[in-house]
């Protein structure tokens, strides 16, 4: 299924798509009052059948804005860093590199970090920054991956039976607090800078190899699939569950392609009224207006 949340008519409801026929299924029952309604089909296991039980009006998606999937992160979305050949070669020589002097430009081991939970912007939100705090925002189209279940010491082999679901999303990032700081943290957690959406798709009905691609003002900037990630999937649960506990409804962005802003010379940092177009095979798409504040 695809599942989203959406406003029509200044009422938020939670709804099921139906990408082919352009329309969304709104979802009535318990789970509409709640507060984070995606987050409790995740974590509670409800099934596609069920929330069909619960529609109670078909609308076109032309009648509804769509939101961030998640009403709130469960807690720091995750992310990779460097995991695409052509980016990781691209980013090192851009004189941001946080964790320049490695050996290798291409990591050995999956580059983890994370992004504070306000980072949290929607599929047409603005991202916004002070042009005061930061001169150089850069763009980073990724294929997000949500879990389903709680697990520990996750195998490879056993990994993708924890994945609920993938969602497009944008690592907006601030190249010079990253460089400046020395650690990727600072840079990459403006407010609003983690755009997500506009629906999450079950991996029963993720296309297998996902493209995912990327445009500034209608310029293609990305293109990439899913397999061309250093460390695919089942590789980054088995890592991160190997140190720690995965919860369901957290996100995993798996990782930007060559062609960020970074990565032009002169760098193409975002500007004010820029446009960043995400588009994923099967996950929709991002459209998010730039808005120096």
């Amino acid at each position: 299924m695809k599942i989203a949340r959406v406003e029509k008519a200044g009422r938020v409801h939670l709804a099921l798509v139906d990408e082919a026929k352009q329309e969304v299924a709104l979802v009535g029952g318990a789970l509409a009052s709640h507060p984070n309604p995606v987050l409790a089909v995740i974590e509670q296991g409800v099934s596609a059948p069920q929330l069909q039980a619960s529609v109670t009006e078909r609308v076109p998606m032309t009648q509804v804005r769509f939101l961030a999937p998640l009403s709130a992160f469960l807690r720091n979305p995750f992310a990779v860093g460097k995991n695409y050949h052509e980016h990781a070669l691209e980013f090192d020589k851009s004189g941001f590199n946080a964790t320049s002097g490695a050996a290798s430009a291409i990591p050995q081991y999956p580059q983890i970090f994370t992004k504070a939970t306000l980072t949290l912007n929607g599929p047409t939100d603005p991202i916004r920054f002070n042009p005061k705090h930061t001169q150089s925002v850069d763009y980073e189209g990724e294929i997000g991956v949500v879990i389903g279940t709680t697990c520990r010491n996750v195998s490879k082999a056993d990994a993708m039976k924890h994945v609920w679901g993938f969602v497009a999303t944008n690592d907006v990032t601030a190249r010079d607090l990253q460089k400046n700081h020395a650690q990727w943290f600072l840079g990459k957690s403006l407010d609003g800078f983690c755009p997500m959406g506009p629906w999450i798709t079950t991996t029963d009905e993720a296309p297998t190899d996902m493209r995912m691609q990327t445009w500034v003002n209608g310029e293609q900037r990305q293109s990439a699939h899913i397999s061309q990630l250093i460390f695919d999937v089942p590789t980054l649960i088995e890592t991160m569950s190997a140190a720690m506990t995965l919860l369901p409804g957290d996100v995993i962005l798996t990782g930007t392609s060559v062609g960020v802003g970074v990565g032009f010379n002169p760098p193409k940092f975002l500007r004010h009224g820029d446009v960043v177009r995400v588009a994923i095979t099967g996950l929709g798409e991002l459209n998010n207006p730039v808005e120096e504040i």
